[in-house]
């Protein structure tokens, strides 16, 4: 179906991910309302599109006035709210679970048909991370309302405003020792934020995608190890890659949570969650089911953003002129 002129409110429309799904919106022409806490966050995405194209109002997931009035006369709602770390009022039950419930339930109100919900690979009730667990319920919370919702769980998503690649590149640049949860033996799939957001876009308005659930990942699948020698490869740093127990790393994980002043570099949610694979499963729908089949290698595009973690600031040279 043509987005010529719907009108698509996408809540976290400022985030990582949110950036490049409201380029590609505009880009099909559509109207994009984005949904965000602090609405003058959301300025540099106006220039994105013509004028009047992109909308920025204030929602927040938590608060079901304020996403009732960010879907009034949508044709289509896309959900990409989520938190990496719990603060204050932002829990992963409330903004991660209740929250993607919230905007499902508003979207039935008002009688929007279509939606996609952003999810992750790993979401499981049973899970002892509390991210997975929330991601597992809000998709139960999306399905209880909006049953014909396509859900998209990405493997780890990369691009120039990560928080994977950018994470360790800074810290190799104060520490002399990289760790390795449980040996760094955990296997990922990592895929660029252009195809999630592509994939996104797709299944808005397939009728095939309706209900269905995609796992997406890129063309390789590394250890976590492995991700780390290339991080370290691409910012021409030697750092010691130290295998440690996760049981080990999270009272230190804990000491960092609990400083108000900068996000921690790792928590112990996340030391739980890199116990197990972060990969594509077996039988399940992929890029290629969304007409995407050839998904962004890892390489093509990471020494373009972390060359400035050299010593020096260093210069990109594009592999190909």
């Amino acid at each position: 179906m043509s987005l010529h002129t719907k009108l698509v409110t996408v809540f976290g429309g400022s985030g990582f991910v949110g950036r490049y799904v409201v380029k590609r919106l505009v880009q099909q022409g559509a109207r994009v309302r984005v949904a965000i806490r602090r609405p003058d966050e959301g300025l540099f995405l106006k220039p994105m599109g013509a004028v009047g194209q992109i909308d920025i109002v204030q929602a927040n997931v938590r608060v079901p006035r304020s996403v009732q009035s960010a879907l009034t006369g949508a044709d289509a709602v896309i959900n990409l709210v989520g938190i990496l770390y719990e603060r204050g009022p932002q829990k992963f039950s409330t903004v991660v679970g209740r929250g993607a419930e919230i905007v499902a339930l508003c979207a039935k109100e008002a009688g929007i048909q279509h939606m996609v919900q952003v999810s992750a690979i790993g979401a499981d009730a049973e899970s002892r991370s509390g991210y997975a667990k929330a991601k597992a319920a809000g998709e139960a919370g999306v399905r209880r309302h909006m049953p014909q919702a396509a859900i998209i769980r990405p493997s780890v998503i990369f691009g120039p405003e990560d928080d994977f690649f950018n994470r360790f590149a800074r810290l190799a640049g104060i520490s002399p020792v990289l760790p390795l949860v449980d040996g760094g033996h955990t296997r990922m799939q990592p895929v660029y934020v252009g195809d999630v957001a592509e994939a996104i876009v797709r299944a808005l308005f397939d009728p095939a995608a309706a209900g269905q659930t995609y796992e997406i990942g890129g063309p390789k699948v590394y250890s976590f190890k492995e991700l780390m020698e290339l991080t370290l490869a691409e910012i021409k740093k030697k750092r010691l890659l130290l295998p440690v127990p996760g049981a080990l790393l999270k009272p230190a994980a804990l000491l960092m949570e609990l400083q108000p002043l900068f996000a921690p570099p790792i928590t112990r949610d996340q030391i739980e969650l890199l116990k197990s694979d972060n990969v594509v499963s077996a039988g399940a729908k992929t890029l290629a089911d969304l007409g995407i089949d050839h998904p962004v290698p890892v390489e093509g595009i990471i020494e373009s953003y972390l060359y400035h973690y050299r010593r020096g600031g260093g210069r990109f040279q594009p592999r190909f002129s």
